[in-house]
C-alpha cells in the first residue's frame, strides 16, 4: 500500500499536480504521508512498514483480540459503552473516523460486550471486522515499544511540508518528535476527525487521496463537506483530475 501511494504521489507531481501544503494518513498511511514530506527514504519507510506490521501482529496471539466498527453513535456513547464492558479486560475506541463511525478493539470477549452495549445504546450497527488483532489499542503497547527502539536507528528528516499525526492530530517537526508520535501509534487511537478540523483550520480547501478505494475522501466528506476532495488510483484518475480547478500546480 505504501510504495502503491507513493508511486501515485509521485505521478501526480510529474503531471502537474499541485504540491501540498500539508499531508495527512490514516494508520499505516501516515508513514506514506511522511515519505511524501521526504521524512525518510522509499528504502527505509518500506523497511520500517514492515518491521511495523511484524511487531503489530506478533504483540498480541490471534484470537485474543479483535476490532469492531460502532456506527450511529457519538464518540462519548461508545466510550461508555466500551468502559462499561470492559471488566477487567482491554476494549477501548482505536479510530476516530467520522461523526458516528468510531471502530473499537481489545480483547475478543470485551469487544463481543462493548458491541452489544453499543447496540442497546442505539447504535445502528456494530460490525465485528475481520483483522487479525486489536490495532491501536493498549494490548499493542509491547509492539510501541518495538517500534521506539527501531525508529530510534532511522534517520529522520524534518518535513519539507506538514504532516499532521494520528495521535494528536498535531504538526510534528523535530525529528525525535516525529518517531515518538510513531512509536506511540501503533497502541493509540487514530484521530482522523480531529485531522480533518486540523486541515481545515490550516486552511485547506482540496484534498487528494492517493492510493486504491476512496474510504479517507469519504471519511472527509463526512466530517467537513466544504472541503473539496478527490481520490487518484490510476494514472487516468490523475489526468481527469487535473483538468479541475484547483488542483493543478
Amino acid at each position: 500500500m505504501l510504495s502503491v501511494s507513493y508511486a501515485l504521489y509521485s505521478a501526480w507531481l510529474a503531471a502537474g499536480g499541485v504540491k501540498p501544503a500539508v499531508a495527512a494518513g490514516h494508520s499505516l498511511g501516515e508513514y506514506t504521508a511522511l515519505l511524501a514530506a521526504g521524512t525518510f527514504t522509499l528504502e527505509e519507510a518500506v523497511k520500517l512498514v514492515r518491521f511495523r506490521a511484524e511487531a503489530m501482529q506478533s504483540a498480541v496471539p490471534v484470537g485474543v483480540g479483535g476490532m469492531a466498527a460502532i456506527i450511529g453513535l457519538t464518540d462519548e456513547a461508545v466510550e461508555k459503552a466500551c468502559a462499561e464492558a470492559a471488566e477487567g479486560e482491554v476494549v477501548e475506541p482505536v479510530n476516530f473516523n467520522s461523526p458516528g463511525q468510531v471502530v473499537i478493539a481489545g480483547n475478543t470477549a470485551a469487544v463481543a460486550r462493548a458491541c452489544e452495549k453499543c447496540k442497546a445504546a442505539g447504535a445502528k450497527r456494530a460490525l465485528p471486522l475481520a483483522v487479525s488483532g486489536p490495532f491501536h489499542s493498549k494490548l499493542l503497547a509491547g509492539a510501541a515499544e518495538k517500534l521506539g527502539v527501531r525508529l530510534s536507528e532511522v534517520e529522520v528528516k524534518t518535513p519539507a511540508f506538514d504532516v499532521i499525526a494520528n495521535v494528536d492530530a498535531a504538526v510534528h517537526t523535530a525529528p525525535d518528535d516525529i518517531r515518538t508520535v510513531l512509536a506511540r501509534q501503533a497502541a493509540s487511537s487514530v484521530q482522523w476527525v480531529k485531522t480533518v478540523h486540523a486541515m481545515k483550520a490550516m486552511g485547506v480547501t482540496h484534498v487528494v487521496e492517493c492510493g486504491p478505494g476512496k474510504v479517507l475522501t469519504g471519511l472527509i466528506r463526512r466530517v467537513d463537506p466544504t472541503i473539496e476532495t478527490a481520490n487518484i488510483s490510476s494514472v487516468d484518475a490523475i489526468a481527469a483530475l487535473l483538468e479541475k480547478d484547483g488542483f493543478r500546480a
